[in-house]
């Protein structure tokens, strides 16, 4: 109360007061500075939420890179990779012609190869965005040859393309938790699995994911209304296509949940008109995935980490004067993954159980040349997979594994090969029939590297 008095008695009000104070008093002055920027300090701190995505380990999550650090920063804005793919992969069918059929994750038999080889720069300088990774391999004539839009009309190729892997364009809004939006050319979100084979438990990928696209060409925007959810609708040419088959452009909607560290879940949705010369027939496609690690026990010398994925999907086409519909034209699949990660996560065991149905096989990837003549069946496709892999750091991964699968149809290249007599573009075809058989066991060994 004494105090109280005393200011009171002044005749000044409390902050002509303290006006007064810090101008006759400088070390008061310099401490109620400190004070003003330690509650500023304290304020941003308590409001100020993690970058989306950011609060967590998600290096375990199938599909995704493991990549924790990034010694090739060269500023807070600018960040390059490179990223290297190879391995042998050995097929017990022996096609003479050495060309898999029935996969976009391995082409080869029994050859030594660079599946995928890019080099990359992304930056994000004052909210303008961009990414351009540049890319080169095998697996490119796997890929980019099935683009028939490439095809309508001129001032278009896939060769012109073809070795931009993504080249992206957007601009970030303080919007929620973050809005980007972007535009150009960008890995398809439909899908559990990466087109990086390196980011997947397994080096080959699924049935299902091998069957879906691995690129578009369009735009998207990415809503994160908290740092856990993201909200991504896109709208693009087409099903893994540079152009369009026809005039509408194809749409689609991605979903990302982690509401721990770990769980995840993804939800995607696809609909667009992708047969040529028939824009009334419409193609829709959904996938969605549950991944789940339950046991987590860094430093550990024994098992160090338990984690599972499934991944659903259902699609079908319909629509056309006498094309089949939605009963017939449809697609359904699952994948189930299991992963158990050894000596602090530096080895890892994956198992891996598939099916898939494509009655009309309006999705079938890399097929054998006589897929669509042959009669009747439809295109049932079952496999599992074992995968062994040694991770002694972050950037290096050297697996060993055995791939087995069987379809209802031959589907898989035979002894006989499916390009010619002799194995050889352009060699004889007269009375030459193509070889394909119901069953493949494949075995591979390869390495990943990505800084």
């Amino acid at each position: 109360m004494k105090a109280r008095r005393l200011l009171w008695g002044t005749g000044m009000s409390p902050s002509h007061f303290i006006a007064s104070l810090l101008a006759r008093r400088p070390a008061a002055r310099a401490l109620f500075t400190a004070g003003l920027l330690l509650l500023a300090s304290t304020a941003r701190a308590q409001s100020a939420e993690p970058a989306p995505f950011a609060w967590g380990d998600f290096t375990w999550m199938n599909g995704q890179s493991r990549q924790k650090d990034f010694p090739l920063q060269i500023s807070e804005a600018v960040v390059l990779s490179i990223y290297l793919d190879s391995h042998y992969a050995f097929s017990l069918n022996r096609p003479r012609d050495n060309t898999l059929t029935g996969s976009a994750s391995v082409g080869r038999h029994n050859e030594f190869g660079i599946n995928l080889a890019s080099v990359g720069v992304e930056w994000n300088y004052r909210d303008v965005l961009g990414r351009l990774s540049l890319q080169y391999g095998n697996m490119l004539n796997i890929i980019q040859d099935l683009d028939g839009t490439v095809a309508r009309g001129r001032s278009l190729t896939a060769q012109n393309l073809r070795y931009i892997r993504e080249a992206t364009l957007g601009y970030h809004f303080d919007v929620g938790s973050g809005l980007n939006v972007e535009g150009g050319i960008f890995m398809s979100y439909i899908g559990l699995e990466s087109y990086l084979l390196g980011e997947n438990w397994n080096y080959t990928r699924s049935l299902v994911c091998d069957h879906t696209p691995f690129y578009f060409q369009g735009i998207r925007a990415q809503y994160f209304p908290t740092p856990k959810l993201k909200l991504e609708p896109w709208l693009m040419n087409g099903w893994q296509t540079y152009g369009r088959w026809n005039n509408t452009p194809s749409a689609g909607f991605a979903l990302r949940w982690n509401p721990t560290e770990a769980l995840a879940l993804f939800s995607n949705f696809y609909v667009g008109t992708d047969t040529k010369g028939v824009p009334e027939r419409v193609r829709f496609h959904h996938d969605h995935s549950v991944l789940v690690r339950y046991f987590n026990a860094p430093g550990a010398k024994g098992v160090s980490r338990l984690a599972f994925s499934i991944n659903n999907h259902a699609g079908f086409e319909s629509g056309g004067d006498g094309l089949p519909g939605a009963s017939g034209a449809y697609m359904l699949g699952t994948s189930i993954a299991h992963r158990v990660w050894f000596r602090d996560n530096t080895l890892s065991l994956t198992v891996r159980g598939e099916y898939m149905t494509n009655p009309t096989r309006y999705l079938a990837q890399y097929p054998p040349p006589d897929l669509a003549t042959q009669p009747g069946t439809d295109l049932r496709v079952y496999g599992f997979t074992g995968t062994f892999e040694v991770m002694p750091t972050d950037f290096l991964g050297l697996r060993l594994e055995g791939v087995w699968r069987r379809s209802s149809v031959p589907y898989f290249a035979g002894r006989g090969g499916t390009t010619s007599g002799d194995g050889f573009q352009g060699g004889p075809t007269e009375d030459f029939t193509v070889d394909s058989r119901r069953e493949q066991t494949l075995l591979l060994v390869a390495a990943n590297f990505r800084l």
